[in-house]
């Protein structure tokens, strides 16, 4: 599937959703830099059952530490579930991954780091073509934990577009995690020729 074909999927669910993964770098990018394996779709966990609602005739199946459990209809996912993989009854193969994201409708909260925190106003982007996705620099910081070599090619791919403001937003958020993560010397790099007291003056806190 392609970013846009999420959209009649879940317009009935009249939730917020986004895409995420390394979709969500190529929507950011306005190109496709890489092969994709699948669609990943974030929602917030507490719309959950509003949007498998929206999939009703789906089978859909928790996925947690390499196993796949199936969600029978009108269940919520387990608290210690962060994705779901759905596909239509009878068909072989999944269609979307859903990852279940913490806040609500006016806070994102990081999953994995409580402390770190956004507006959903600013989380969640418009491609030209009106598609939702997931503002690079937070899809960038779930990248980070144990990058994979395609996480690092998102990274290289994306940190010189970034916006300022975005760069130091995520240089704070990984430092918090992993205060020498190698990530973090090419945040600073690529700032290194930013006034400090503008970039200062436009961060967002974290808390």
């Amino acid at each position: 599937m392609q970013p846009k074909d999420a959209a009649p999927l879940l317009l009935a669910s009249n939730a917020p959703w986004w895409i995420a993964g390394g979709w969500a770098i190529d929507v950011f990018r306005g190109q496709t830099s890489r092969p994709h394996t699948d669609l990943d779709v974030g929602i917030l966990r507490v719309d959950a059952p509003t949007v498998l609602q929206a999939l009703s005739t789906w089978q859909i199946f928790e996925a947690r530490d390499g196993q796949l459990t199936r969600l029978d209809p009108g269940c919520v996912p387990r608290p210690d579930v962060r994705c779901l993989w759905c596909r239509p009854s009878g068909a072989d193969r999944w269609t979307i991954e859903l990852l279940l994201d913490e806040g609500d409708r006016e806070v994102w909260v990081y999953r994995r780091d409580p402390r770190v925190r956004r507006s959903m106003a600013t989380v969640v982007r418009q491609s030209v073509d009106g598609v939702p996705y997931l503002a690079p620099e937070i899809q960038l910081l779930y990248k980070s934990k144990a990058p994979r070599d395609r996480d690092e090619m998102d990274f290289a791919n994306t940190r010189p577009h970034l916006p300022a403001d975005a760069r130091l937003w995520l240089h704070d958020a990984i430092s918090l995690a992993d205060p020498r993560h190698h990530w973090l010397q090419f945040l600073r790099e690529s700032s290194a020729t930013n006034s400090g007291n503008l970039l200062a003056a436009i961060r967002e806190p974290m808390t």
